[in-house]
């Protein structure tokens, strides 16, 4: 987004309202042929300032009234506000992602965002309501998200829910990633540098460990009977 904003502010400090984004959108349904339209894969679409301006509300609204398959995706307590437009429909469905069960690593990781069992809270209210919900699970950190105690209770705390789909995704090691993830752990894991170095810029040592991560998973998947509804996304 910087790239195409010109922000000189780092990801994350910096907020564009698109205050015309509504109307703009109603205009668009009207020519379009329906489709599917995911919210949202880049920024979450119910961060804060959303109570304010109500913009992603409207937005959803606007699709799913129009015919389009909205597929929602958050880390915010903030999208159960929404239930009334998303209730009684087939064409939308609702992921919350989950990266962790544990409450402080969670919180450095991702402090915006609302707590992991809140997020809980939100699919199963969703179910409960009949609308469709699911589970995206990750990106996870190698040597502090991913281990089996923590991949056994965040599975296991979502396995008795009825979802649709379970997605689990890995660490995307791009190069452009490696800053923000070296200047975390500097802050927090100093004595995990050198192995995310290898996973980062080892091609082999980085497959090793996307393979063994699949296995585990599925393994861990499978003692919560969730085999069918695991999904890996890598």
């Amino acid at each position: 987004m910087r790239k195409f904003t010109n922000h000189v502010e780092p990801w994350g400090k910096f907020l564009d309202v698109k205050v015309n984004a509504t109307d703009v959108l109603r205009k668009e349904v009207k020519s379009k042929r329906c489709g599917r339209v995911f919210v949202s894969s880049v920024c979450d679409g119910w961060q804060p300032i959303e109570m304010r301006y109500k913009l992603t509300r409207e937005c959803v609204k606007t699709l799913v009234n129009a015919g389009f398959y909205v597929t929602i995706l958050t880390k915010s307590k903030l999208v159960k506000r929404d239930f009334d437009i998303l209730k009684g429909h087939d064409n939308c469905d609702l992921g919350c992602t989950l990266t962790t069960i544990d409450e402080s690593l969670r919180f450095k990781i991702e402090p915006g965002a609302s707590p992991t069992w809140e997020r809980i809270q939100v699919m199963e209210d969703a179910c409960n309501r009949g609308i469709k919900a699911w589970a995206f699970l990750g990106p996870f950190l190698p040597g502090l998200t991913d281990t089996d105690e923590s991949l056994g209770k965040l599975i296991g705390s979502i396995a008795s829910l009825p979802l649709q789909c379970v997605c689990a995704d890995k660490l995307n090691m791009r190069p452009g990633v490696w800053g923000s993830i070296v200047r975390f752990l500097n802050k927090y894991r100093p004595e995990l540098v050198n192995w995310y170095e290898r996973l980062f810029f080892d091609d082999e040592t980085r497959e090793q460990y996307y393979h063994n991560l699949a296995t585990r998973l599925l393994a861990i998947a499978g003692e919560h009977s969730l085999n069918g509804k695991l999904k890996l996304v890598f």
